[in-house]
Order: structure tokens, then sequence, then C-alpha cells
């Protein structure tokens, strides 16, 4: 378990406010994650890498000279917000545009890949790469839905060699994908994690067995089976690494860098044990060790576990490798120096001006904030059951998330309306505070839906209800190209896609704006249920995709329930008004 923390719901920026503190040399605090404290390169690329807290020394323990520029941090094992990224990209950025790199996780890929549009609309050049490196996750053939594990660190590593030594954008991505595709890793668990204040661990291990294979979260790998002694478990390591190669790679001769990573309770030690077994079975076939790294370097809290990652070398890989780096969390080679950044104002901006609207905008925003108002408390009042339905082949965060998603959205909208916003900008700035705060799927999703909705009716006239369904259709679209999910992967497309079409179909037939939501909101209900006999093919609960048979999609019923609550807000005007609706 966590022992030491205050409020639960503190503890990631209490965290983040230590580490900055006892590292001040290296690092310094931006609004949303760290930057290097000292002075980069002008007209070099900047590598932004992130992810959830609650993994130290990944993210913001591997920022500095010769390894990344800054680090997103996300809350506990939630991915962070478009936003918070954008925020720490800019303060990090040398001139020569920005890599974003990061786990393969359905919510880091949603939120960095928002976060690349938005950059590149800056006019900053921006890049991402995912890394993929955990081999039981996915089969050979889909080696893109792979997560990233303790590989992270090679793909990080390398592009930031690179990007210190003045590569172009373009190489540094190269780079990165280059070391990506030779980097595999394998990991297991004996027991799970505890986040601060849960009462129970976020997922377990039979007792006496082992997760062979399991991910950082508890994602599933291939087998449980009896824990075995160290020997036994470093030659199952070493075999399923070399039954998966890169393509190309030969093993005798191959030169590999090898890292052994302890996950929170497997403790050095331990780790060194594991090695020994590990080194002798590399070196018995023909393969050449030219670097070994032992200790921790992603780990899950409290999490007993640990994985063996294989770097398999080109000669410019090994160079990038061995470049010297300073880091909280990571050093190698030479000293480097480096002068200290110029001290600056690095708080929250606390935005205190809105856009100009038009009277009949800032008429609806007062409606838009009830609605708000009505789909915040539709999921409060039903987070146990969120979080129920998403443990049954999820993690079990879903409504804890949604929860966090909703208030900070609330109150922004409420922030936004006394300060005179437009319906427009009160649905994008309540957008922004949900992906800031719920993090995760559901936050870059829901951050998706609101500011594509809220740039649809924008902030001059009131919307119609042409104007409302096209913008609700627009967000649909919005959500699968962002997140890649289609009709049929239970996800929760399957609810939102038919609401949308539905939507617009009735008001292209002339129906009142009330009456065709609460059509749709109807067939958005039936969707949600038909949802239960599907398999997930996306995210965390696709590796237990038979588990959820029977069971709805948590992001789906979630959606159902917001818009009839949304719905139950609407009541129709006089046709002669040209004023789609309003809400009581």
């Amino acid at each position: 378990m966590t022992w030491l923390f205050n409020n639960p719901s503190e503890f990631a920026k209490e965290m983040v406010a230590g580490f900055v503190s006892a590292n001040a040399e290296i690092v310094r605090q931006v609004p949303g994650g760290v930057i290097r404290n000292t002075q980069s390169q002008p007209g070099t690329v900047a590598i932004v890498i992130g992810g959830g807290s609650g993994h130290y020394p990944a993210f913001a323990g591997l920022v500095g000279q010769g390894l990344a520029h800054g680090a997103a941090m996300g809350n506990l094992f939630a991915s962070p917000s478009a936003q918070q990224i954008c925020s720490v990209a800019k303060a990090a950025n040398n001139g020569a545009g920005v890599l974003l790199a990061f786990g393969n996780y359905a919510g880091d890929v949603l939120h960095f890949g928002l976060a690349r549009e938005r950059l590149i609309a800056e006019g900053i050049p921006c890049e991402l790469i995912a890394v993929t490196d955990d081999i039981t996750s996915a089969a050979p053939n889909e080696i893109e839905k792979r997560r990233g594990v303790a590989g992270d660190l090679v793909v990080f590593k390398a592009a930031a060699a690179a990007a210190e030594q003045g590569a172009s954008l373009q190489e540094v991505l190269a780079v990165a994908k280059h070391a990506n595709d030779r980097t595999r890793t394998i990991g297991v668990a004996f027991s799970g994690c505890t986040l601060p204040g849960a009462e129970h661990p976020l997922f377990t291990v039979p007792e006496g067995l082992m997760g062979f294979g399991m991910g950082i979260h508890g994602e599933p790998g291939i087998r449980e089976m009896a824990v075995p002694g160290a020997s036994e478990l470093a030659e199952m390591l070493v075999e399923q690494l070399l039954n998966d190669l890169p393509p190309g790679v030969s093993v005798k001769g191959a030169r590999v860098g090898a890292i052994l990573n302890g996950l929170g309770s497997v403790k050095y030690e331990e780790l060194f044990v594991v090695w020994h077994g590990v080194q002798q079975r590399l070196i018995e076939q023909g393969i050449v060790l030219a670097d070994v790294q032992v200790g921790e370097f992603v780990t899950s809290f409290d999490m007993a576990g640990l994985s063996l990652t294989l770097a398999w070398f080109t000669d410019e890989l090994e160079a990038l490798w061995l470049a010297p780096a300073y880091s909280p969390a990571f050093k190698r080679g030479s000293v480097l120096t480096a002068q200290p950044l110029e001290t600056r104002d690095s708080g929250e901006c606390q935005q205190d001006t809105v856009p100009d609207a038009s009277d009949a905008s800032r008429d609806a925003a007062v409606r838009v904030v009830a609605m708000v108002d009505a789909l915040a408390e539709v999921v409060i009042q039903n987070v146990e059951e969120l979080g129920r339905i998403d443990a049954i082949a999820g993690d079990g965060d879903h409504g804890i998330g949604m929860e966090r998603g909703v208030r900070a959205a609330r109150d922004s909208a409420h922030r936004c309306l006394a300060l005179g916003a437009g319906a427009g900008t009160v649905l994008q700035q309540a957008a922004d505070a949900w992906a800031d705060q719920a993090g995760g799927t559901s936050g870059a999703i829901w951050g998706v839906i609101l500011n594509t909705i809220g740039t649809g009716i924008g902030n001059q006239q009131r919307p119609d209800a042409q104007v409302v369904a096209q913008a609700v259709n627009d967000a649909a679209h919005g959500v699968m190209h962002f997140g890649k999910a289609k009709p049929g992967d239970k996800t929760l497309v399957d609810v939102l896609l038919p609401f949308s079409e539905a939507l617009l179909e009735d008001v292209n037939k002339g129906l009142p704006l009330a009456q065709a939501w609460n059509n749709a909101a109807r067939h958005a209900g039936q969707c949600a249920e038909q949802t239960a006999q599907l398999v997930p093919k996306m995210g965390r609960a696709r590796p237990l995709a038979e588990r959820s048979l029977g069971t709805p999609d948590a992001g789906a019923v979630s959606l159902a329930m917001i818009v009839t609550a949304v719905g139950n807000c609407f009541t129709t005007v006089p046709d002669n008004t040209k004023e789609g609706a309003v809400c009581q």
C-alpha cells in the first residue's frame, strides 16, 4: 500500500512540488509539468515526454541535459491533457520543433495527438512517437498496438542525444522510430499496487502466482503461473525476448543494451540475483552486452514486479545511448556543463478575459451552463456504478475519472459565464478543464466532444437546431479521427455516432431541437445497452475481451446518461423566434 500522503486528491501536485524542490538545479516547474532548469542549445529540437504520474522516474526524472527537455505530467495513472502537453512543449521549445514521445496508451495517444495539432496550428513544428516495446501486449502482426513500458527510456535517450547533436526534427523522429523498432520488453508481476487513499489494490495477482507478461497497470499478459526461482525466471524472460526479435536481427554477435527494471517493491538485491541469470543466458547465445542498467526506471507505486528490456543496437543507436546525460534519475558519461535558465514566473495563468461574444450568445451561455450542471450531476450520482461496470474488464477508474472531469468542467463553465463568455467559449473552456482534470482516455474524448461543439456554435449567434446537430455530428467524427475507434469496437463511439446521426436526421426533417435531442437520447440508451453484446477491440479492456461479454461499455453508458440528462433541460420555443431551444 501507499503509506505516506495527505489529501489523496492532492498527492500528484504535492509530489511534483517536492520533486522539483529536491532537483531544482536540474528541473523547474511549469504549468502542466517540468522542463530543464538549464539552457539548451538554441535552434535544436526539444524532446517532450510524458504520461501519468505514479511511475517515477518516468517521466519527470528523465528531464535534463542529454535527455528530455520537458515532461508533461498527468494525474496518477492518467495521461496529461493536451493543454498540459502544449504548455510544457511551448516552454521547452528551442526553435527547431518538438518531438512528443510517450507510451502507447489510449489516453496518451489521444491527448498527445491533440497537442500536436494545436502546436502546429500555433506555428511550432511537431511530431510524435508512441513507444511499443511490450511484447506481450499484442502479437507481432499488431505491433502498433503494443504498449510502452521500460523501453521508453531507450527511445527517449536516443532521440534526445540526436537532438543534442543538432539533428533536424525529421531526423530525430527517424532515430526515435529506429530505436523503438529495435527495443523489446517483457514484464512480470507478483502483486498489484494501491493508489494513495485507496482501500484496495488497483489490481491483484493470486497468492503464490505470478502474472507473466502483465503490464504496469495490471494489463494481463500471457498467463498466470507459480512463482519460479530467479534463475528459471531469467531463462523465461530471455527466451520470450529472443522469440520476438526485431526484423533483420541476428542473435549471435549482436550488441545489446539491457535494462532490468524494478516496478516498485522488487528491490535491487533481488534484481541483481535475477540479472546474474539473465547475463549468463545472453552470453550463452553469443550476445555482446554493450551496456547494462539494473534499477528502477518505470515503476508503479508498490507493485511487486520487474521487466527485462533488450535494445538491439546498431552503431548509431549504441553511440546515442552511450552519449552523456544528466537528469535526476539517469546519469551517464562525462559531466555536462550547462548554464541555468534565467529566473521567470512559471506560475499558472488565471484567465480573466474571454473572447467577445454577442448578447444572444451570452444568453445561450446561461443555458449551456445549466446543461453542464445537469451532466455533472448525473455523473456524480452514478460514479460507483460506472466504476463497477468498468472494473469488469478494465481498471475500474472510469467513474472516478469522469467525476474529476465533470466537476472541473462545471467550475470552469461557471467561471467563464461570470466573465461574460459566449456559449462557444463556455464549452471550449469546460472542455479543457475536463481534459486537464480527468486525464486518461475519457478526458481526451470529452475534451474533443465539448471543444468541437463549442467551436461549432461559436460566440456570435444563438445556436439553432441545425448548428447544434451539425456540431454534435462533427464531434463524433472528431472522436473517431483522434481515437481511431470504429463502430463495433465497444467504445463510446457505439453510442456517440448513432446519437449524432439520429439527431441530425430528425433536425433535417424539421423537428424542434428538444424533440430531436430526446429522440436521439432514447436511441443512445438502447445503443449503450447493445454494447453488452460486443467485445472490446481497443484500450485496456481488449486483452480481457471475453470477460466483458454481457456487460455494456462504461464510456457508452456514461455518454447515454449525459445526453439523457442534457435532454431533460430542453424545452421547445415558438417557431417564429427562430431560436432552437432553451434550457429550463
